[in-house]
């Protein structure tokens, strides 16, 4: 596995990975699936607002996105993280070394003390997920993001990057 800052020529790839995902990703997300909402979001990217990390095969198969946004410094030190993935690497335990990996670069990097999640309540593998990272249910949000053509009630799940470990659990 590879996790490595998102950079504008993996556009095709991403897109492309998307499109294959569409049914998987629904209602949950909704990723770039064409050049000009890749351009949209990329912007986010590329002013410094986000950083996004792209997880992949050393043969290039996308596994998943990582996006930090909504970087706040001084007092706070937090973040807003929003990911997915993608369904031919689902239960391999990927995308949870992917997201380890990026929450210790959000720490040591660029110095974050804490990410929040917001998680729709019926994506249970996305809940899975981060509860085996050690991220701890913080409170309930109804209608609180517009995916897929309604307004969704998420779950706020955050962790303290103090308490993520380098070191991965046994399966």
């Amino acid at each position: 596995m590879i996790l490595r800052p998102m950079v504008e020529s993996d556009a095709a790839a991403v897109i492309e990975a998307n499109r294959a995902n569409r049914a998987y990703h629904a209602p949950w997300v909704q990723p770039p699936v064409d050049r000009a909402s890749f351009d949209r979001w990329f912007a986010s990217v590329a002013a410094g607002r986000t950083v996004s990390m792209l997880g992949s095969m050393p043969d290039g198969g996308v596994i998943g996105v990582l996006n930090f946004s909504e970087i706040v410094r001084g007092n706070f030190l937090s973040c807003y993280l929003g990911y997915y993935g993608m369904a031919a690497f689902a239960g391999r335990g990927l995308m949870s070394l992917c997201l380890r990996a990026g929450l210790i670069h959000m720490r040591e990097a660029v110095g974050l003390h804490r990410v929040e999640a917001n998680i729709q309540p019926g994506n249970l593998r996305s809940r899975a997920l981060v509860e085996r990272l050690g991220f701890r249910r913080e409170g309930y949000s109804p209608a609180y993001l517009y995916i897929d053509g309604a307004w969704r009630d998420h779950e706020r799940w955050a962790i303290l990057l103090e308490a993520v470990s380098a070191v991965v659990p046994a399966r």
